[in-house]
């Protein structure tokens, strides 16, 4: 008997542990998707926006929706990355110009 309550007792510990696990995680998520389409907002302002950071921000949101908070936050921190680099990128090459060969 006293088996069958230590169990219970870590049962329902453990459940306790996973509910508070998953509330943070969703906290997470949202400040990580809120994050990549803040970052894909400003690579947007400066003509630098990648062609998969919409496509990422989508996934990464419909991956919150189903409750798989881990995924939406590693697809929402690749998409804060593209979004970085796409403004570095644009602002790198904002004088750029052609190479020379291609007006001979």
């Amino acid at each position: 008997m006293l088996i069958k309550k230590s169990m219970l007792a870590i049962l329902i510990g453990g459940l306790m542990v996973v509910g508070t696990v998953s509330a943070a995680d969703k906290a997470e998520a949202e400040a990580a998707i809120g994050a990549a389409k803040a970052a894909q907002k400003e690579a947007a302002a400066v003509g630098g926006e990648w062609r998969d950071t919409g496509d990422m921000i989508g996934a990464a949101e419909k991956a919150a929706e189903e409750g798989n908070f881990g995924n939406a936050v590693e697809l929402a921190k690749k998409a804060e990355a593209q979004g970085m680099l796409g403004k570095e990128q644009a602002a790198s090459q904002i004088n750029a110009g052609n190479p020379k060969y291609l007006y001979n």
